[in-house]
């Protein structure tokens, strides 16, 4: 048995491997910038963002080192959106190669989380540049953001269940998803900072802090930014309504998991 469990497991591996490495050659297939793309895409944003609310509005005069702040939330931000959007449709879009080939339906939807992993790593990079450029002071804090990475990772992909499982049934879902995302963004704390929400409504700067997607960032902005960062340690001290965005992500995480290993069979019957 446990040798049979060691085969699978391998064969798993190679077709994760395989899909990984095919996804990222194809994403920017005969595009002129290429590869670039994965770089120009979060650093337009960002400088739409940074001309509009920072030059002109002024958003963020009292955070320190506010261009890498808004930088960093918009590359993780870009990330959740990117595994997620493409992870609605990867069961369906891979239903070829599910009736041709026998293996779990959960390798595809995990290729598509590490191949924008991948992705978000070299994002990283670029904001460790703007790190040092703007002469931000590197703290301790750091070595969290490895973990706090992971728990964006974990999230991601438990959405990504989810939503493919359903896709599968209501093909409206990727609509929905996509009203969602755009509404999400300005729901949490990335162009904007948490101070400013909590100068008109101390509820309301609490209450978005629940919020995974804004935990995950204020944190990575305390990790690798600056530590005057409102993060839920912080805003909760004292109380364990810190540990709502945490539950949060477990629950995403194990019922989406649940959820689609019960619908996994009839993936290739319903696409």
């Amino acid at each position: 048995m446990l040798q049979t469990l060691k085969q699978r497991y391998r064969y798993s591996a190679i077709i994760l491997k395989q899909l990984v490495v095919t996804d990222f050659k194809l994403r920017y297939k005969g595009s002129v910038l290429g590869y670039l793309w994965t770089l120009l895409r979060p650093l337009a944003l960002f400088a739409v963002l940074y001309v509009v609310f920072v030059s002109f509005l002024r958003f963020g005069d009292d955070i320190p080192h506010y261009p890498v702040y808004l930088l960093l939330g918009v590359v993780l931000w870009s990330y959740f959106v990117e595994v997620t959007v493409n992870g609605v449709t990867s069961i369906v879009g891979k239903g070829d190669l599910m009736r041709k080939l026998a293996f779990p339906r959960y390798v595809v939807v995990i290729a598509g989380s590490v191949s924008a992993l991948i992705n978000l790593a070299i994002n990283l990079l670029v904001v460790v540049a703007f790190v040092l450029i703007n002469g931000v002071d590197l703290t301790w804090n750091i070595v969290w953001l490895p973990l706090i990475i992971f728990e964006l990772f974990v999230l991601a992909l438990g959405m990504s269940f989810l939503l493919s499982a359903l896709y599968v049934r209501f093909r409206d879902i990727n609509y929905v998803w996509e009203v969602l995302m755009q509404a999400g963004f300005y729901l949490t704390p990335i162009l904007y900072p948490l101070s400013m929400v909590k100068q008109f409504s101390e509820f309301a700067g609490k209450f978005l802090l629940l919020n995974p997607m804004a935990q995950i960032i204020q944190d990575a902005r305390y990790a690798l930014v600056t530590p005057r960062t409102d993060t839920v340690y912080t805003v909760f001290a004292g109380s364990a309504y810190w540990l709502i965005p945490f539950a949060l992500v477990a629950l995403v995480a194990g019922a989406s998991a649940v959820y689609f290993r019960r619908k996994s069979p009839s993936f290739a019957e319903d696409i």
